[in-house]
């Protein structure tokens, strides 16, 4: 799929979105990643200086994921508002098991 195009909603874009999430270590990192950014908003309820470091978690193991083992760039800085959103909904999709971390499958358009 093109990095280009331009997407009218986030349904379009999100079958691009999987796509770019193919290799296991990388979703598995995604997953790990947006579960220690709940993680951190529970621990921001004593502590609100820890919201700080949310970010660095969600995006460090995104973009690790990205760099050393999917080896393309993230959709991040192409589409920052929709690939927010498909970091949530692939986390959503995993854990009700419509999305697999070890077996991915490339989304039908």
């Amino acid at each position: 799929m093109k990095i280009d195009k331009q997407y009218k909603s986030f349904k379009q874009f999100y079958p691009f979105y999987l796509s770019e999430h193919m290799n296991p270590i990388c979703r598995g990192l995604h997953f790990i990643g947006t579960l220690g950014v709940i993680g951190i908003i529970i621990i921001s309820f004593d502590n609100i200086k820890a919201l700080f470091i949310a970010p660095v978690c969600g995006y460090g193991f995104a973009w690790v994921g990205h760099f050393f083992f999917e080896k393309n760039r993230p959709a991040t800085f192409t589409y920052p508002l929709y690939s927010f959103i498909g970091d949530w909904a692939m986390f959503k999709d995993i854990l009700i098991r419509k999305e697999s971390i070890i077996n991915p499958k490339l989304p039908i358009n």
